[in-house]
């Protein structure tokens, strides 16, 4: 028996033409019938710097920066897929929810997979010659490597795609 693909978890840094991936979601969501969960990770601080927040802003204000961030990116991620179904109608109604978490991207995006049952999880790689910001490169190939779940790494191509968070 063939698997099926009913759930996608869509994980992106929001970089620049990394929005690139989604529409790969949304055609794998059409053709599978499936649901797509898009998730976003704010990474942690390393230690130097979380001592230096935690010991200059109240915990309470961190907190608050976080909410605002998670609430501009959740709405930031919702205009996207409203722009993606000019393309594609049903962009919309094949997301099933949007999450921001602070963490660890790897941690988060296999604890996030495991937790909504995905059956494929699908990122963006900035690939061959982009090293602007070849974080998300690594965080992509330690997630195949440690993912019980197929990923599908989508690499964008040279240049500028049509397609850009940093547009909305």
């Amino acid at each position: 028996m063939l698997p099926e693909i009913k759930k996608i978890l869509y994980a992106t840094d929001l970089s620049r033409n990394s929005a690139y991936a989604y529409k790969y979601a949304v055609s794998y969501a059409e053709k599978f019938d499936a649901m797509i969960t898009l998730l976003h990770v704010i990474e942690d601080m390393g230690p130097s710097a979380r001592a230096m927040v935690d010991a200059f802003v109240p915990p309470e204000h961190h907190k608050k920066v976080i909410k605002e961030s998670t609430k501009r990116i959740k709405k930031r991620l919702s205009v996207f897929c409203e722009k993606v179904s000019e393309e594609s109608p049903q962009c919309p109604m094949r997301v099933s929810s949007v999450l921001v978490y602070e963490g660890n991207p790897v941690e988060e995006i296999l604890t996030q997979a495991k937790k909504l049952d995905a059956d494929l999880i699908i990122m963006g790689s900035h690939g061959k010659g982009s090293s602007s910001h070849p974080f998300f490169g690594s965080t992509a190939r330690k997630v195949v490597g440690l993912s019980r779940v197929p990923v599908a790494i989508i690499p964008i191509p040279e240049g500028e795609t049509d397609v850009t968070f940093y547009d909305i």
